[in-house]
């Protein structure tokens, strides 16, 4: 992570102009994501919108109690949900899946995709991440937001893309359409197959 920081400066300098655009007069409610959480080689990458209040308060991806993000990664990968942070980082990692979300920066009050105001949405450098890890075959979007800010802010600004894409039902407490069993089983048939799982098992007794 501290990699992508030093490599990010760039893009926060471009987008800085903006960024100004989009907030003025609501700074107090502009909320900024985190840095990606990339391995070496991965093949999977799974976008949110935006953290909520909870995860940005922790400083940690999918912070909420509720949130069953973890619950479903330990399930798929065999770890326990309760690890500390960053050794449920390391997991994800050894099996080939990145994290980060859709949005740079936007202004919204509260937690909900629904609050974020319009025009404030400014998109994370893509086209960057993408020259970086080559080798990103599948991207999920964990939520229906993150989806619609991808296509809209993102998509049009790149070149002949090499993975697919897959909306999956949102690990969010506040989409009860699907029980957690039925998030975790559409979960499993998406992300199962594109799994390092020879790098997982090999490493996996690090992480209980």
């Amino acid at each position: 992570m501290t990699s992508w920081r030093t490599s990010n400066r760039p893009w926060r300098r471009r987008a800085s102009a903006r960024v100004k655009t989009a907030v003025t007069g609501d700074r107090e409610r502009t909320v900024w994501s985190f840095p990606p959480v990339m391995g070496e080689r991965p093949r999977v990458l799974v976008l949110g919108s935006m953290p909520g209040v909870r995860s940005l308060s922790a400083g940690e991806y999918y912070a909420h109690p509720r949130n069953a993000f973890w619950l479903i990664m330990g399930a798929l990968l065999g770890f326990e949900p309760e690890l500390p942070y960053r050794n449920r980082l390391t997991a994800l990692k050894a099996a080939g899946i990145g994290l980060w979300d859709v949005l740079h920066c936007c202004v919204r009050p509260g937690s909900a995709d629904s609050a974020i105001q319009s025009g404030s949405r400014v998109a994370n450098d893509f086209p960057a991440l993408f020259r970086r890890y080559p080798g990103i075959e599948l991207v999920c979007f964990n939520g229906a937001e993150a989806e619609r800010s991808f296509r809209r802010s993102v998509q049009p600004l790149l070149i002949r893309p090499r993975f697919n894409t897959h909306r999956l039902p949102s690990t969010s407490p506040a989409y009860a359409a699907l029980s957690v069993q039925g998030k975790q089983a559409a979960w499993a048939k998406v992300i199962l197959p594109r799994l390092t799982m020879d790098a997982w098992r090999q490493d996996s007794g690090r992480y209980g």
